[in-house]
């Protein structure tokens, strides 16, 4: 983790701007090709949630804008983002909230979040809950949704991006899937979030972390 000096930081006044906006969140939703990854995650028998988890997150650690975070009067960046994502409770409809370390590996990373995911039994670990070092991620299979928009409190300082996905679907011979990006305006803007949607593309294109 960094401490970022705000007195010489090239963005202290895109920051200071932004930061007293009543709402400085802002989303964007595109459909992204999933063709080939959805091939190879089949082939590996790995669970295709957890893999997308683990693309998202880690193309997400490659660009630095998203891993700023305020704290208090303090701006601080983290050297990795690790994934908080929704799964869904046995046998019922609610939802619970469960965090897994990044790892380098999807094969190890794919397992171990299928383990956490089992093994939590609560909504949500109450001692995990003040990490800031995190990305939330959703995912609503059921819709292949336009646009979306995250639930957040005007009363904090939360800097933690979003990410969720939809219901995937065919299209021209390809499929495709709707994915949205929310991140906080005073530490990422447009050219920030053009450059993870490119990056996810190719990444979802070539599978470089795959065996």
């Amino acid at each position: 983790m960094e401490i970022i000096d705000l007195n010489k930081w090239e963005r202290t006044a895109h920051f200071n701007f932004f930061r007293q906006m009543d709402y400085p969140q802002y989303s964007i939703c595109a459909n992204i090709d999933i063709t080939n990854f959805l091939k190879k995650i089949k082939e590996k028998h790995i669970s295709f949630y957890y893999g997308m988890i683990f693309a998202a997150t880690n193309v997400l650690n490659q660009i630095d804008e998203f891993k700023y975070r305020i704290r208090g009067n303090e701006v601080i960046r983290h050297s990795t983002i690790h994934p908080s994502f929704t799964d869904l409770m046995d046998d019922s409809e609610l939802f619970k909230i469960v965090n897994v370390d990044m790892e380098n590996d999807i094969g190890i990373f794919t397992e171990k979040a299928k383990e956490k995911a089992v093994s939590q039994k609560e909504f949500i670990v109450t001692e995990e809950e003040v990490r800031d070092d995190l990305v939330y991620i959703t995912c609503i299979p059921w819709v292949a949704f336009t646009s979306l928009t995250h639930t957040i409190s005007l009363k904090s300082d939360d800097a933690v991006p979003r990410l969720s996905w939809g219901k995937y679907f065919e299209e021209s011979g390809r499929v495709l899937i709707p994915f949205s990006v929310q991140a906080h305006h005073a530490f990422v803007d447009g050219i920030h979030m053009g450059r993870y949607f490119d990056a996810l593309q190719k990444y979802l294109d070539s599978l470089p972390s795959f065996p």
